[in-house]
């Protein structure tokens, strides 16, 4: 028995070890991350003629796959399926989806972050159980370690970044032997992150109404319209890249006609509202009561990032949702009677 309780023990302290070191690690290149994309879409939105760069962006970027031999990329689907099924994350995806999404923002392709944390973290955390020599079931942990280390480090929420990572290869089901080294990875990161001066966000909600019968047959029924626009935003996703892959094979005239039209509707636009992250659309519909946003501004946010990643330029998808869901929160909120910011 004495025997089996110190087993656990130094297995337990290893995975500690394993979780900070990945934590350090993956929060660094995290923090050097997040940095470049502040910095680069800084320098865009100061420059509104900078998405004039799209076409030259998406040829470097189908470059850069095809020169390092990544011509069947199929994005953080790599990292799942590796935890998954078994099976080796390339580690020549981190340093690919590292200046691929900075070349994306920089250009003013209409992507998130996350996506390039996860793979970023399940390619370098693949690395380490190799440098570790550890065997597939642990470098699967690892894997998933990685991941909550780079989304906690891009985005200041260690405890959603592990949970998250725990959970990714089949929603719902928790990995809870990778419970330790992903908490303590993502808490490792974020402190990183932090002393590198990337925070995450927090905002003050400008009203709350109190909780009644009508405020939760409203908020409920906004739930059902909410659900139905992510299931058209999914839809979207995935029709738009089944019809530009299935008709233009070519991938660099794919991400050519991609970036023309990209640019075409920011002109028609007038602004850089949709490229990007879209954070201060965000920020302004949760902080500014009453703020006035177009009806339409979720349908667009929508199309230009269904456009960007079916093209071929890369990025994440989760803050576009966000986006999605406040501005459509914020048009409703006026619709129903109830507060925007909420």
């Amino acid at each position: 028995m004495c025997r089996d309780l110190l087993d656990k023990t130094i297995a337990g302290l290893r995975w500690i070890v394993i979780g900070l070191l990945a934590g350090v690690l993956i929060g660094a290149v995290g923090g050097v991350f997040a940095k470049l994309i502040v910095a680069v879409t800084e320098l865009r939105l100061a420059h509104f003629w900078m998405i004039l760069l799209l076409p030259a962006a998406g040829v470097l970027i189908i470059f850069c796959y095809h020169a390092i031999g990544s011509r069947e990329d199929k994005g953080t689907n790599t990292v799942i399926t590796a935890i998954r099924e078994d099976q080796e994350v390339p580690m020549q995806m981190a340093p690919l989806i590292f200046i691929a999404t900075v070349l994306t923002h920089l250009s003013g392709g209409s992507v998130g972050r996350e996506g390039a944390a996860l793979q970023l973290g399940g390619s370098m955390g693949n690395a380490l159980g190799r440098i570790l020599r550890l065997d597939s079931a642990e470098r699967r942990i690892v894997i998933m370690t990685g991941m909550s280390a780079a989304f906690a480090a891009l985005f200041g929420t260690p405890l959603a970044a592990a949970v998250f990572a725990m959970e990714v290869s089949a929603v719902g089901v928790m990995n809870y032997s990778a419970l330790v080294p992903c908490s303590v990875a993502a808490l490792a990161a974020q402190q990183v992150a932090a002393a590198m001066g990337v925070h995450g966000i927090s905002v003050k909600l400008a009203d709350v109404p109190a909780l009644t019968a009508s405020t939760a047959l409203q908020i409920g029924a906004m739930a059902v319209i909410f659900a139905l626009v992510s299931v058209f935003f999914c839809l979207a996703m995935h029709k738009t890249e089944e019809v530009m892959e299935g008709r233009i094979h070519q991938e660099y005239v794919r991400i050519l006609l991609t970036a023309a039209i990209l640019i075409a509707l920011t002109l028609l636009v007038g602004d850089q509202t949709y490229n990007g992250v879209g954070g201060g659309t965000i920020m302004t519909c949760i902080t500014e009561e009453g703020k006035v946003v177009p009806s339409y501004a979720f349908l667009l946010k929508i199309l230009f990032t269904a456009i960007t990643l079916a093209g071929g330029f890369k990025g994440g998808e989760i803050v576009p949702a966000l986006f999605v869901g406040a501005t459509l929160g914020s048009t409703l909120g006026g619709l129903f009677g109830i507060s925007t910011t909420l």
